[in-house]
């Protein structure tokens, strides 16, 4: 199972592992990053979670060639909070996100999540919920349009949305669903823009709740760490890396209300220290060795 972990080395350095800590992959996919965490590790423990089946059967079996200290949860990382706290899991020496799709993901055709490829319009991370093909059949020209405006930042939005609701019987894969994009917004500024990327971005964000997932679980994430435990975030488009760039400076400056007191309640102080000011990205040679790696960005902070 091919699989690359993009800016692995950065992300593993920022980690700042230690070999007795406890560390949470919260997606752990092909277990490309798992894999060298667990390497380090020799009294410690590794969590993991994933959605879908397929990562978590193949994980399992890839890790347990290094050890058994690791667990992994079949779920979203959303109820990581809940489920660490049932296995008496208060907090930890490190998270990672790494929010990219993976490629056994990207390139299986019956997933969907590739306008390249000839398939059902599925892009469910698990096999349950609404899938594409719901949305496409399900939504109103205005949803359409606000999901493809907000997720995939797509001008001709609008456009797109409301040639879809007019062909939508005949759109049942994804090459279909490609083929009537084409036809609403013209060969030149298909070709020139590529909004099939932004659509099935849009779809799949939507699919999977991503954003408000993200949203919600950054806190938690946070306030699981131990006091200099490292949170590290890979995102790979720019809705992702605004939500974790603000909820970073959120958390690692002191609260409007109490700013200019002497006295700061300890409530409102900050609990972590951004380490890169400035996201890492992949080098030139990484991005010449992986195409999908070049929109990646690398966000670490520490618990103070």
């Amino acid at each position: 199972m091919l699989h690359y972990s993009v800016l692995k080395k950065e992300l593993i350095a920022g980690l700042n592992i230690k070999d007795n800590g406890i560390y949470v992959d919260a997606t752990i996919g092909y277990a490309g990053d798992s894999k060298d965490i667990l390497k380090k590790l020799k009294t410690g423990y590794l969590y993991g979670f994933d959605q879908d089946d397929n990562a978590v059967n193949y994980s399992n079996e890839e890790l347990k060639k290094i050890s058994n200290n690791f667990k992994i949860f079949k779920s979203n990382f959303v109820n990581m909070k809940e489920l660490l706290n049932d296995n008496n899991v208060k907090d930890v020496d490190g998270i990672i996100f790494d929010l990219g799709f993976s490629s056994p993901q990207i390139d299986d055709e019956k997933r969907g999540f590739s306008f390249m490829h000839d398939g059902p319009l599925d892009m469910r991370m698990s096999s349950e919920g609404i899938s594409a093909k719901d949305i496409i059949d399900r939504y109103t020209e205005e949803e359409l349009a606000k999901i493809f405006f907000q997720y995939g930042e797509e001008k001709l939005s609008k456009i797109i949305a409301k040639k879809i609701v007019s062909k939508k019987e005949q759109i049942n894969t994804t090459l279909d669903l490609v083929s009537v994009i084409k036809e609403a917004v013209g060969a030149n500024y298909f070709y020139k823009n590529h909004p099939e990327r932004k659509i099935f971005q849009a779809l799949r964000i939507e699919v999977n709740n991503e954003l408000k997932v993200l949203e919600s679980v950054l806190p938690d994430a946070i306030n699981l760490l131990k006091k200099g435990g490292r949170l590290c975030v890979i995102t790979f488009h720019s809705l992702e890396d605004r939500i974790v760039k603000n909820i970073f400076k959120k958390y690692s400056e002191v609260d409007e209300i109490v700013k200019g007191l002497k006295d700061i309640p300890e409530e409102y102080k900050p609990i972590i220290k951004i380490i890169n000011k400035k996201p890492i990205l992949p080098s030139e040679d990484e991005i010449n060795e992986n195409t999908r790696s070049s929109s990646a960005k690398l966000r670490i902070v520490e618990r103070i």
